[in-house]
């Protein structure tokens, strides 16, 4: 009898957060999914009640705080990041506004293969460490979910380091974090003049080994010129669909290769940069689904000026996200929040497309379909902004307006 009353007296919710206003970022649910004086009660890591205030149903928590007023967002989530890497090409850069081209940077031995160097010399800890500060600041901005892709190493060991790194962040920072397996980003020295001979590796060492350790959760490539071929890129994309592995492109960032539609033919969860994609490849999205994720602090750092087609994806309602690109060639950028604010400004979108671009079709970029939204069901990784309004997320550059954040119902 004692027993049952205990579990009578139980509280209905972990944590009950009033006083609100909300932005769910919920599809069809208008702009912003905005519910004013709102509430929201967590469980067992989950949303398990969202509303008006007014329609709060009778029930206990273990703990209720309340808001007075601050902004509640889905956690941000940069969906594409090259975060882990040693050294820095910030020489390179001065060489850019010298006019030398990033591609003649890259054929000179420059580029990539000068970070493949230094993360390849580097040991594990000091890997660890400086991947470790880009992090947190990403944390600091309001960010839960963080895709780190490997590309760094180009060979068996290395490539499987850098993802192993990418755990060991995951494990240190509380965050979430989606792991890309990226060994067709370049063709190493050793390689130079046999590109197919690299895929060879990718295909039958690489993939194999990061399969048998289940590190990796998608695979992704580099389709240019100066990379890898379409063909090149479906041998890769082949081997991962046959060990159930879902797949990403780096697709039109320098040339129409016709990446869009190649990342489509293998129903990728996503195509990144899409600068040259032309009208057939945004149908060729729309149709398999896949989103369009635009990387502008790549196209500011490398002085693009061949926009991505923004005005087809929006016909085609093509979901499009934005990320930072974290990387230390072409987008050294380690806010989420600076993005936003250079995707107004470069891609015209609007601020509500920045803020689901960070949150709800940023998650269905990595295959995620429990977060990125508000609602019941979904795991709480909720943002508290001091703001006046969530369009505030796009408009400050420099400023941080986080007052708090909680992954899986837990503050961090």
């Amino acid at each position: 009898m004692q027993l049952l009353a205990e579990v009578d007296t139980m509280p209905d919710w972990d944590l009950l957060l009033t006083d609100a206003n909300v932005a769910t970022m919920a599809e069809g649910a208008g702009a912003y999914g905005v519910i004013e004086s709102a509430a929201v009660a967590i469980s067992d890591g989950r949303i398990a009640w969202l509303g008006s205030a007014d329609d709060l149903p009778e029930s206990t928590a273990r703990e209720t705080r309340s808001l007075n007023g601050q902004w509640v967002t889905p956690a941000l989530i940069d969906c594409h990041t090259h975060l882990v890497f040693a050294g820095n090409r910030a020489a390179e850069f001065e060489q850019r506004l010298r006019g030398v081209s990033y591609e003649e940077i890259a054929r000179a031995g420059g580029g990539i293969m000068s970070t493949v160097n230094a993360t390849r010399d580097a040991d594990i800890h000091s890997l660890t460490e400086q991947s470790a500060a880009r992090l947190r600041l990403l944390k600091a901005e309001g960010c839960a979910t963080v895709e780190i892709k490997s590309g760094y190493g180009l060979n068996v060991e290395a490539e499987l380091r850098m993802l192993e790194v990418a755990d060991a962040l995951a494990a240190e920072s509380g965050l979430s974090i989606s792991k890309t397996f990226l060994g067709a980003h370049s063709i190493p020295e050793e390689f130079k003049g046999k590109a197919d001979d690299y895929i060879d590796v990718v295909c039958g060492e690489m993939l194999p080994a990061v399969h048998e350790r289940q590190i990796a959760n998608a695979v992704d490539a580099y389709c240019e010129p100066i990379a890898f071929s379409r063909k090149q890129v479906s041998r890769v994309f082949e081997t991962a669909a046959s060990l159930g592995l879902p797949v990403k492109l780096h697709a039109d960032q320098l040339s129409d290769s016709g990446g869009a539609e190649l990342a489509a033919s293998f129903g990728a969860l996503s195509a990144d940069h899409l600068e040259y994609t032309h009208y057939n490849g945004v149908s060729a999205l729309a149709e398999a689904g896949t989103v369009a994720v635009l990387l502008p602090g790549a196209f500011l750092t490398l002085g693009e000026t061949k926009l991505p087609p923004v005005n087809q994806l929006r016909d085609e309602n093509v979901p499009i996200a934005i990320a930072t690109d974290c990387n230390p060639g072409t987008s050294p950028v380690c806010s989420l929040r600076t993005t936003m604010a250079l995707a107004t400004s470069l891609f015209k979108l609007t601020p509500e497309e920045c803020l689901a671009g960070v949150t709800r079709n940023a998650a269905r970029a990595l295959g995620l379909t429990d977060r990125g939204t508000l609602e019941v069901g979904k795991r709480a990784d909720i943002a508290l902004w001091d703001i006046s309004h969530p369009q505030e997320l796009s408009y400050w550059i420099g400023t941080n307006e986080l007052a708090a954040l909680y992954i899986a119902g837990n503050p961090v």
